[in-house]
């Protein structure tokens, strides 16, 4: 029962973040790009101050379920796909941290007014960093799904689907 848990806990967070992550790929970004450069910048600042406030704990949660998932399926059929999935979001984990969080801050910090081009060379690079991600996430889900969705034999030989 703990295995199914942690299961479905981890298929909630990793599809949630997965979704959040495209949905501002696909959606709220290239909106942005509409808006005026002051407009953007401030709009982008707003954004990135509700995403920092929210994204460690959920980006940290995904990655800790995934550890979880992955030791709760060693010796299943649908391990590897569980370890291939846990890899995607510790990458893409290590790419926020390491690209994404240093452009944040210092977008947070531009004058709307006066930094322009600083920040439009910042997001040409934050954008191509967000598509790894979103790239890492959806593989991640992916491969999480597939995992839970591994086959074994059963007690009786049958093969049975399972979800943990």
């Amino acid at each position: 029962m703990l295995r199914r848990i942690v299961r479905f806990a981890n298929l909630v967070l990793a599809g949630t973040l997965a979704g959040n992550e495209f949905g501002t790929w696909a959606a709220v970004h290239p909106s942005l790009e509409k808006l005026g450069s002051r407009e953007r910048i401030r709009a982008e600042q707003e954004i990135t101050r509700r995403y920092a406030a929210i994204m460690p704990a959920w980006m940290g949660s995904t990655v800790a379920s995934c550890v979880l998932a992955v030791l709760f399926s060693h010796g299943t059929a649908g391990f590897r796909s569980t370890l291939f999935g846990a890899a995607c979001f510790v990458g893409m984990l290590a790419s926020t941290r390491i690209g994404n969080v240093p452009i944040n801050n210092r977008v947070l910090e531009i004058d709307p007014e006066k930094d322009q081009e600083e920040f439009a060379r910042l997001r040409k690079l934050w954008d191509r960093l967000h598509t790894l991600r979103v790239a890492l996430n959806v593989a991640g889900l992916g491969f999480l799904v597939a995992g839970a969705l591994g086959r074994r034999t059963g007690d009786n030989g049958v093969a049975l689907a399972i979800t943990a």
